[in-house]
């Protein structure tokens, strides 16, 4: 499934949702690398499978296999991570100790431009709701010299593809609750 076969899918009440998607898709803000990895790291934190596979279909013509394999380490780890994090930002007295999880992948996430990792790790933690991972993250890719322009693209992929995911999600709810009751 491509792109233009998922927003087919997008029914028309969420016409802005399909609209936004076609023009991110085409965003000329972000390189290849950023721009698709950031779709398929947002992809498989929502969680869609229609969504996860139009995404990867398409991001596999402009990502090297690290890069798909890094965009895939920056959505696992920060399902980790987020919930962690979140957790110790709302009860303060864990702040202070040791997580105690496995996190190498930060460090060496398998592509030389780490702060692409870093900008997988930020969509994917505004998409789960971490305001802790979301600033530290941010403030990494702008100390790398990533730019507000580049960061808001980021963010504004994390949204679309989240929006996306929960329309067709409420689709296939509606249509199995249509056949349910037949």
């Amino acid at each position: 499934m491509s792109i233009s076969e998922l927003k087919n899918l997008i029914p028309d009440y969420a016409k802005d949702i399909k609209l936004n998607l076609s023009s991110l898709a085409s965003e000329e803000t972000l390189d290849k690398q950023k721009l698709w990895g950031s779709f398929l790291a947002s992809a498989l934190a929502c969680g869609n499978a229609k969504v996860i596979a139009s995404i990867e279909n398409e991001a596999m013509e402009h990502l090297s296999v690290e890069a798909m394999q890094a965009a895939k380490s920056a959505a696992a780890i920060m399902a980790m991570n987020n919930i962690y994090y979140k957790f110790s930002g709302m009860v303060t007295e864990y702040q202070s100790m040791p997580a105690k999880l496995r996190m190498n992948v930060i460090a060496n996430p398998a592509i030389s431009e780490k702060v692409d990792f870093e900008l997988w790790s930020l969509a994917v933690s505004a998409i789960n709701g971490c305001q802790f991972c979301v600033k530290s993250h941010e403030k990494k890719v702008r100390s790398e010299g990533v730019s507000q322009a580049e960061v808001q693209t980021v963010i504004r992929i994390a949204s679309v593809i989240h929006a996306v995911s929960a329309v067709l999600n409420a689709e296939e709810a509606l249509k199995s609750n249509i056949s349910n009751a037949a």
